[in-house]
Parts: structure tokens; sequence; C-alpha cells
């Protein structure tokens, strides 16, 4: 069985996470990028991951969850994904765009890796 890796740039998703008064109150932008690794067993979906799968997962975590550190929310998405039989190691790397614009930033994002 070969390993292969996918990657998943630039997955939308609106959640309430936060540290400071308000943040949590509304849903604000985040932006998800995977790099997942996954057991393949031959050239058929049926023997990978959907990488629909993989990205509406990932949203569903930003949507579901509330956590006040973005530091938390990557390892919700990390964890989530790697709980996912084929895959054998997830990286997550959460941004939050109004964060970096608010103080200036190209960008403020977290990552969390689960598996070996």
């Amino acid at each position: 069985m070969a390993r292969s890796r996918v990657l998943l740039t630039g997955i939308a998703a609106m959640g309430r996470h936060g540290a400071n008064p308000g943040e949590r109150d509304e849903p604000q932008d985040f932006v998800v990028d995977l790099d997942v690794t996954v057991e393949v067993s031959g050239d058929d979906l049926d023997r990978t991951i959907d990488y629909r799968a993989l990205a509406d997962l990932a949203r569903d975590t930003v949507a579901e969850t509330s956590f006040v550190l973005l530091e938390s929310l990557a390892a919700a998405v990390a964890s989530a994904v790697g709980n996912v039989p084929q895959v054998t190691s997830a990286t997550a790397r959460v941004h939050k765009p109004g964060a970096a614009e608010h103080m200036g930033l190209d960008d403020v994002a977290a990552e969390a890796t689960v598996g070996p």
C-alpha cells in the first residue's frame, strides 16, 4: 500500500473563535490549509480519501466548535481529519484574516499536526 500527500489550501470557513471581547459573538472568516498523508491501495476513489470530505470536515470543525486560541482550533481540525480511517497524519494550518488585517499583517495563523 502506498502513501500519498494530499494538500488542500484555501478552505473558507466561518466560526466563532477568539480571545478578545466580542470575537466569539458573531461568526468570523477563517481559512484552513490541510497537508494530509493517506494510504492509497489503488487507482479508485474508494481506495483513498475524497478531497471534498476533508474540506467539509475542516469547515464543519471550524463552524461547530468555539475556542479562545487559534492554536486550539488548529489542533481540533487536525484531530478531526486525523481520525479519518485512511489518514495516517494530518497538519492543519488555520488562518484568521480579520486578525491579520486588524494588526496590519499579511497573515495570522496557527498550525497543528497529528500522527507520525
